[in-house]
């Protein structure tokens, strides 16, 4: 029996448990409904997420610690490195969720506080990821051309997290130039997560067009295209929001309707995609599709879609955008529960955390990883 480190192989990847966990909380306080319970629940779930956090922030420094060469590693492999937005997008879910959903347990002081510290470490991190990750596919990675995968985005994304987050510490900041700076820096964030992903929307689609459907592992990732998609309808709804007590009153009605101009029709995108994703991972299941980490990507991007329907339904009134939330929701909470019951199964076998099998050549750089 191998008497190697369980958390040689704890790879960044597993950021995305607390990311899937806290994004169940956040959509829930931002459904336009509320049924009983459903508060206590999500402040249930927003506990566990911080929880998570905590032990997957002091399981990775020992990984780093005991493991350097492993973490070099993951950082070299094209298949891994793009994980490491996970930690970014960790850091601003469970903060959003507390100032949403925790002040109520914690107080709005403390969850202010604690938010802005995670929003502020989240954003520093995901920047660092957004231009360091492209610089390693660049100039270390080697890719080929049919090896484009929805993974990509993950360090790209991150800062429209933050983008979608940061509105709500606007109003706690002091009037005039701290409020006008946070709004504007996110609409900046926004920015430059939207143009990059749209640069990796159409690798991705390119490949599979011309080299078919991605690995059975990976099929998962077909939803992470979702997660730019919700999560720049909730920002620049958001931000809508907070505009009125940061700019004048002809820029705030402006963001107002962008928001709802720029949502409707990427919304709409969103419901396309969540078809095509879906219609490639039943056929990835008949084919014989097993459990890994890569199931986590169907909670976070539908929960971002769940808060972006939310958002536009605050904005639009219109209830057919209510119902669409909540049976977004209803799925987040049903991938949630089958994601969570498989992974604690995993860890309990020690499967997850073993050693990685080997993968043929050919499909190595694309292949999702199980650990």
């Amino acid at each position: 029996m191998s008497n190697e480190s369980p958390l040689r192989h704890l790879g960044p990847n597993w950021y995305a448990t607390v990311m899937g966990t806290a994004i169940v909380a956040s959509a829930g306080a931002a459904l336009p409904v509320r049924p009983p319970g459903l508060r206590g629940a999500c402040e249930v779930v927003w506990a566990l997420s911080a929880v998570l956090l905590l032990a997957l922030l002091t399981a990775r420094a020992g990984h780093w610690a005991r493991h350097r060469d492993q973490a070099g590693r993951h950082l070299a492999d094209p298949a891994v490195a793009p994980f490491y937005g996970c930690l970014a997008m960790a850091l601003l879910a469970v903060g959003g969720a507390t100032l949403s959903v925790g002040s109520a347990v914690v107080g709005e002081s403390a969850a202010v506080a604690v938010d802005a510290t995670l929003w502020v470490a989240g954003t520093v991190v995901g920047l660092a990821a957004t231009a360091a990750i492209p610089y390693l596919m660049v100039t270390r990675h080697r890719i080929a051309p049919g090896e484009a995968s929805p993974v990509w985005l993950l360090p790209v994304v991150a800062p429209m997290v933050s983008a979608a987050l940061g509105p709500a510490l606007v109003p706690h900041l002091p009037a005039g130039q701290w409020r006008q700076a946070m709004l504007l820096g996110c609409y900046a964030l926004f920015g430059m997560s939207l143009l990059a992903t749209l640069l990796i929307l159409s690798a991705v689609f390119s490949r599979l067009v011309h080299h078919g459907p991605l690995p059975l592992a990976l099929t998962p990732a077909m939803f992470l295209v979702l997660g730019p998609l919700g999560q720049s309808t909730t920002a620049v709804n958001n931000l809508a929001d907070a505009a009125h007590g940061a700019v004048g009153g002809s820029y705030a009605g402006a963001m107002a309707a962008f928001g709802v101009l720029y949502g409707v029709p990427v919304t709409g995108f969103a419901l396309l995609w969540l078809v095509l994703a879906t219609a490639m991972v039943v056929r990835a299941h008949r084919r014989g599709m097993g459990f890994t980490m890569t199931w986590w990507a169907f909670t976070f991007p539908i929960g971002t879609c769940v808060t972006g329907a939310a958002a536009l339904a605050r904005h639009t009134g219109l209830d057919a955008l209510s119902w669409l939330a909540v049976a977004l929701y209803v799925l987040l909470v049903a991938a949630w529960a089958v994601a969570g019951a498989r992974t604690a199964a995993g860890l309990v076998s020690g499967r997850l955390l073993a050693a990685p099998r080997p993968v043929p050549v050919a499909l190595a750089p694309t292949m999702a990883r199980t650990t």
